[in-house]
């Protein structure tokens, strides 16, 4: 079994390369992060085993990007928690046993971005402070507050940059808005929306994810946000 797991990141990883290569993005060194909304909406895509796919799918993505090849992990509702990065060693039954099985996570309440966010603001410019690039994954089913933006836009000079993925069949208003903020020093945020991301293959899947990511990185480094 776990030989057969194993396989199914390797042939990701092989996915991912390809799309790595159609974007100029091989060799790229970023940290990478997954933010996981865990409110009450979200209940069903937890216990369906569809975020512990998401999870796995995204690990590919750290396996590539980052040197340690982990893939650091937030859920949130109201309150948040981060929890210790997940790796190849240890990503099976990683939400059940990390997320849906511990008692001090808060689960499927409503939703608070604000404090998760400043959290990984928090972790990449403070307790880790250095100008490597990050890629943040943040995973939403619809009704994000409005105060988001403010966040996103105060950000703006730091090393994030913030890939906002809504699934479900929400409006999305608020993230849809992202990429006519204004008062940015360079645009780090993007939106996708996936109605059923279960259903994307992982060629869509990265070819999305990534689309914004490589011209982010041309205007951080323009902007000395980044190191070149």
């Amino acid at each position: 079994m776990a030989t057969n797991v194993l396989s199914s990141i390797d042939l990701r990883k092989k996915i991912l390369q390809s799309t790595l290569e159609k974007k100029q993005l091989t060799g790229v060194t970023a940290r990478v992060g997954i933010v996981l909304d865990i409110t009450g909406s979200m209940r069903n895509l937890y216990s369906n085993g569809t975020v512990q796919e998401v999870v796995e799918r995204i690990l590919a993505v750290a396996s590539k990007f980052d040197d340690n090849g982990s893939l650091d992990v937030w859920v949130y509702d109201t309150e948040f928690s981060r929890l210790p990065p997940v790796t190849e060693r240890d990503f099976q039954n990683y939400v059940s046993s990390s997320i849906l099985s511990n008692p001090n996570i808060h689960k499927f309440g409503r939703n608070n971005e604000p404090p998760v966010m400043e959290d990984v603001i928090r972790k990449y410019t403070v307790e880790e402070d250095e100008s490597t690039p990050v890629f943040i994954i943040f995973i939403n089913d619809g009704g994000m507050v409005k105060t988001v933006r403010k966040i996103i836009t105060a950000a703006s000079v730091q090393p994030i940059f913030w890939q906002f993925v809504g699934i479900g069949d929400s409006d999305f208003e608020v993230l849809k808005k992202l990429d006519t903020m204004q008062g940015r020093v360079v645009d780090n945020a993007n939106f996708i929306h996936m109605d059923r991301i279960e259903a994307v293959s992982d060629e869509e899947l990265y070819d999305r994810l990534l689309n914004e990511f490589p011209q982010w990185l041309q205007a951080a480094k323009a902007k000395r946000i980044i190191r070149s």
